[in-house]
């Protein structure tokens, strides 16, 4: 995982600029990354998530690498909708414990943001509430019930992504129907 500090999160919002740009275009050459996390949440009362994907997309038309596939969360003001996500991501108690603890460490998310909406809670309060409840309408569709989720949209060159669909009723068949091997210990 990388992340470098960028200009677009200075308070003061400039517009997405020629370094902004250059600044994430170096580490896709760097990386050269087959997937990129990058916000998709555009509600963010401060603006930050879009400048920030503005400075993404124009990096992305300079760079001579294959193109990645780009995973788009929301931040804590809102979740995709499920019939929107491609791909929902279980979360046990532990890791969403991990993944508040990133959120707190991250200087801007500590105690009250400068922008904070008209939530007045922490982020990873959000977030945590968020993930839980994306799991709470998922399991009440009738799907397999986990502590918590995280949505994602993909997409790749701004296409979705063309995936085989499995039912989830074939793995079992796959899962039973796979060869068993046995393992001798030595000595026995």
């Amino acid at each position: 995982m990388h992340q470098r500090e960028r200009p677009v999160h200075q308070v003061r919002k400039d517009p997405v600029g020629a370094k902004d740009v250059a600044i994430v275009r170096s580490l896709l050459d760097e990386i050269r990354p087959d997937l990129v996390f990058v916000a998709g949440d555009l509600s963010d009362p401060h603006g930050t998530h879009r400048m920030c994907l503005e400075a993404v997309q124009e990096a992305l038309t300079q760079y001579s690498g294959p193109p990645p596939e780009m995973w788009y969360y929301r931040g804590a003001w809102q979740e995709w909708e499920i019939a929107e996500a491609d791909v929902l991501v279980p979360l046990s108690e532990d890791e969403l414990r991990a993944k508040k603890m990133a959120i707190f460490k991250h200087q801007s998310q500590k105690d009250r943001a400068p922008f904070p909406g008209q939530d007045d809670r922490e982020f990873w309060q959000r977030v945590e509430e968020r993930n839980r409840n994306t799991a709470q309408r998922v399991d009440r569709l009738g799907l397999p019930e986990y502590f918590a989720m995280e949505a994602y949209v993909v997409r790749r060159a701004g296409v979705p992504i063309e995936s085989e669909m499995v039912a989830t009723s074939s793995l079992a068949e796959k899962e039973t129907s796979r060869p068993r091997v046995a393992t001798a210990k030595a000595g026995r």
